[in-house]
């Protein structure tokens, strides 16, 4: 399709007179690794919620695969694979059969179906595990196998809500190196919501910083450090965290709120 794949204007949502997204505009292109970086409850749940059409605006408009999530939930849902940060799976099914059930509910034919899912086990990682209950898989594990069952239905876009949490480090690298390149492999475009600096620098092409409902700034890490500290020379030298960055400047916002 010709434009952004996510096109979100004038995005607000409030529970009562509590402002949960504010405002949102935002765009992202086809193909395009996009972070929305933020603190927890800083409102990036409930914008995807929104592009899911699992929760609808209170005001605004928003268009995924040119589609309004609000009023065609179900056309939204074929496009968009949807990846949270706890993924359920059936206990006493296998890794394989979890997938087959998926590929069921979207009307795969059985052969068809069997082939992507081994072919999906072997992307991620787990060829070799499909016989083992999933109630049996590491916290990693189920990840990878949550993003096999995202890609079973071949989406548009990948929505990822915070994947990484209650991962070691190995596990969280390796989880985000898959996802970079199998974006780049399938071209799909990705939406990466997580409140971990290094993990959004590490696969995105750019970065929205989302703070209390709204969005602050956005950009590349280069062109957020020359917005976010104008007036100041930076350096960045090994071993520094570029979570600093973020820590200070969300400290300073707040304290102009």
């Amino acid at each position: 399709m010709e434009g952004p794949v996510i096109e979100l204007t004038d995005l607000t949502k409030k529970y009562g007179s509590f402002t949960a997204v504010g405002n949102l505009s935002l765009s992202v292109d086809k193909g395009e690794i996009f972070g929305l970086l933020g603190p927890n409850g800083a409102g990036k749940s409930t914008t995807i919620l929104m592009m899911l059409g699992l929760t609808e605006p209170t005001s605004g408009t928003l268009r995924v695969c040119g589609i309004n999530p609000t009023t065609n939930p179900v056309e939204v849902k074929r496009k968009v694979g949807y990846l949270p940060e706890d993924v359920g799976f059936y206990e006493d099914y296998t890794g394989f059969e979890n997938l087959m059930y998926t590929a069921r509910l979207n009307s795969i034919p059985p052969r068809e179906a069997r082939e992507r899912v081994m072919h999906l086990l072997e992307r991620v990682g787990l060829s070799g595990e499909e016989s083992k209950k999933a109630g049996k898989y590491s916290r990693g594990m189920r990840q990878r196998l949550g993003l096999a069952d995202v890609l079973v239905k071949e989406p548009e876009v990948i929505i990822l809500d915070e994947p990484t949490l209650g991962i070691d480090p190995r596990g969280v690298n390796e989880f985000l190196a898959l996802i970079k390149r199998l974006s780049r492999e399938e071209k799909n475009t990705v939406l990466l919501s997580s409140h971990h600096l290094h993990q959004i620098q590490t696969v995105c092409d750019r970065v929205g910083i989302f703070v209390g409902g709204h969005l602050i700034a956005v950009g590349d890490i280069d062109t957020l450090s020359r917005e976010l500290f104008p007036h100041e020379p930076m350096v960045i030298k090994a071993g520094v965290s570029l979570d600093d960055i973020y820590n200070r400047y969300f400290e300073g916002y707040e304290k102009q709120r």
